[in-house]
């Protein structure tokens, strides 16, 4: 709201400055006294700008004030670029002196589920997503579980644990290992461990939309229920999607697969997540998990529906 209205002020002033330019001839500059006067109104516009913290708002004052003062384009664009410098460099200073602690956001999830496959039942969800971004470092963790009885027996037992560490090479590069823990005997297995390392990268990262891609080797140990142990080499790949369509209004797509050469799994989310007050939003997700090779008499995929409440801290 700041920045759209800084550059509604800005703009007659800007346009105005730059009509004079071109009409005026190369011999007949603008009085003195007219061209400071708009040279420190600008100035003034950037100054609130920077004051504010709001630095697409620098860029387009930046952008539109050498269009329509090009004998004073080199000091604005020195003003903000020193400015885009020092911030950049203070909120290093803040990451390199944060306490462990200090940097931790997480999210808390619960709801209800809807699904179908093995099972067909309704029942509850908790999930909980830590995450400390520091100025080398992002770590990842989160735990699930899904749990529900009916007539005394249970219909539903799913449990994960996830956690991953990633080493920024650059601001869109990094190198990334993950260790995970699930178990669900209705899909098929009693454990499942999975260990992977590899390269990730920020293919899109704009204050709208983020892309985030992984792969590399990763290594898989499966007690199944009703089939033997398996041990396998396997290829992991992951996609992470998250698209603010409004202010409050976010739209999330997430997928992995481990790629084997026994049984391939592909887990994948869609979710909208609405804003609601404070902390607290809304989310309505669907969860797909295919196994390629179940043991017998257990269905390969699996789908999960759910409405739920967050809280972010």
């Amino acid at each position: 709201m700041r920045s759209s209205l800084l550059l509604l002020l800005a703009a007659p002033l800007l346009l105005a400055n730059a009509d004079v330019t071109a009409s005026t001839a190369p011999e007949t500059p603008p009085p003195p006294n007219q061209s400071v006067e708009r040279s420190s109104e600008v100035k003034a516009m950037l100054d609130a700008a920077m004051k504010a913290g709001d630095e697409g708002a620098v860029n387009a004052i930046v952008k539109y004030a050498k269009a329509a003062d090009k004998e004073r384009a080199a000091q604005f664009e020195s003003t903000a670029s020193a400015w885009k410098r020092e911030r950049r460099e203070a909120a290093e200073r803040r990451l390199r002196e944060a306490k462990f602690l200090d940097l931790v956001k997480g999210r808390a999830e619960l709801g209800g589920y809807f699904t179908t496959g093995n099972t067909e039942t309704l029942g509850l969800t908790g999930i909980l997503d830590l995450k400390r971004e520091a100025l080398r470092w992002r770590h990842k963790f989160r735990v699930q579980a899904d749990y529900q009885e009916s007539l005394g027996q249970t219909v539903r037992e799913r449990y994960l644990a996830a956690y991953e560490p990633n080493w920024k090479i650059d601001d869109r590069a990094y190198v990334y290992g993950a260790a995970q823990f699930e178990s669900d005997r209705f899909l098929g297995f009693d454990e499942r461990y999975a260990i992977s390392a590899g390269a990730g990268y920020s293919a899109v990262k704009s204050p709208a939309l983020t892309l985030d891609l992984e792969i590399g080797p990763a290594f898989r140990y499966t007690d199944f229920v009703t089939a033997p142990t398996e041990r396998q080499i396997a290829a992991r790949g992951k996609l992470d999607l998250d698209w603010k369509l409004s202010k409050g209004v976010t739209f999330s797509q997430d997928a992995s697969a481990f790629v084997e050469q026994q049984n391939s799994t592909i887990t994948g989310k869609t979710a909208l997540r609405v804003k609601l007050f404070g902390p607290f939003s809304t989310q309505m997700s669907y969860a797909v998990n295919y196994e390629s090779a179940p043991p017998n008499g257990r269905k390969s995929t699996d789908t999960t529906t759910r409405a739920s409440l967050l809280v972010d801290f």
